[in-house]
């Protein structure tokens, strides 16, 4: 078979196979961090079979390009390629995938433009509830305390990354719920997920058709938050957690019969009550091991013919 459309068959078959694996699996929620970590090999696969596919299509259309992508192989290594690469489909196979390539590229600018507006529209905001003192500079201080009436906090990342409080929650959550509550923020933090947000929002609006996408930035969204309970648990405890989410929402109708956008948080409440077991740390370091493989699938195929050729 052709390597580009076996590259571009395996693409596609791992785009329907493991999303459903991974729904259907139960650790998951079990294990957020391996979880986000398995996604993210799943996508680069994805995208991995694509660049591959675009790469031999070109090299087998067009002299110039595989003059580069074979510059330093073997003759038969290149000829190995050809046979059953050649053909009308080869240039439209590899500009259809180079448009995918650029749209991804596009898409994450936009996506990442996006965020910063929205964070110095926040960031002006943020001054005009709380003006700088005289001799203060902009992004000095890393807590901001809002006057407010619902209790709330969020991390505002950037250059110079802020934890936003209000007083309302000041005054609702004391002692140990207030510092896992910033644990919580500072999880997201220190993990970046906000790139990972990114990362899967551009995917997901360039390619609303894809449903690996789309499920890669819900699940991206939902184990986040489930990574970040667990940090802010296993240094203030889940019951203390648990209540800390609980009196940071409770204003918001999220626990009533009606379904709100932050319908998840009953989830991570009940979550953080009846803990699951943990994975062994052997069964992680499999997963964890299992999941880097994926991407090394498609390398492995379209380096198949070159190997063959050699020997």
């Amino acid at each position: 078979m052709m390597v580009p459309a076996a590259l571009l068959l395996l693409g596609a078959l791992t785009a329907v196979v493991a999303p459903r694996l991974l729904a259907r699996a139960e650790w998951p929620d079990r294990e957020p961090v391996v979880a986000l970590w398995v996604w993210q090999c799943v996508v680069a696969a994805v995208l991995l079979c694509c660049v591959l596919s675009m790469t031999l299509s070109a090299a087998a259309a067009w002299q110039a390009v595989r003059g580069h992508v074979f510059a330093s192989a073997p003759h038969a290594v290149a000829d190995a390629y050809l046979p059953g690469a050649r053909g009308p489909w080869a240039a439209v196979t590899a500009v259809v995938l180079a448009c995918g390539g650029l749209w991804t590229a596009a898409m994450l600018v936009r996506e990442v433009l996006r965020a910063r507006g929205r964070r110095r529209r926040r960031r002006t905001e943020l001054l005009v509830r709380a003006p700088l003192l005289p001799g203060e500079e902009a992004g000095d201080d890393p807590l901001v305390v809002l006057e407010g009436v619902r209790p709330d906090a969020w991390w505002l990342p950037g250059s110079a990354p802020q934890l936003v409080i209000t007083t309302a929650a000041l005054r609702r959550l004391k002692g140990r719920q207030l510092d896992s509550l910033l644990a919580h923020e500072q999880g997201h933090a220190q993990a970046r997920h906000d790139w990972l947000l990114h990362c899967s929002a551009a995917l997901a609006t360039g390619f609303p058709r894809v449903p690996v996408f789309a499920a890669f930035r819900d699940e991206m969204h939902r184990l986040v938050e489930l990574a970040a309970d667990d940090m802010a648990s296993r240094r203030f405890g889940r019951l203390t957690t648990a209540l800390a989410l609980v009196g940071l929402n409770e204003d918001r109708g999220v626990f009533g019969p009606c379904p709100t956008p932050q319908a998840h948080v009953p989830q991570r409440v009940s979550r953080l009550l009846t803990p699951p077991d943990r994975l062994t740390a052997v069964r992680r370091l499999g997963l964890t091991a299992t999941a880097a493989l994926v991407p090394a699938v498609p390398v492995l195929v379209a380096f198949v013919p070159g190997l063959r050729a050699l020997h």
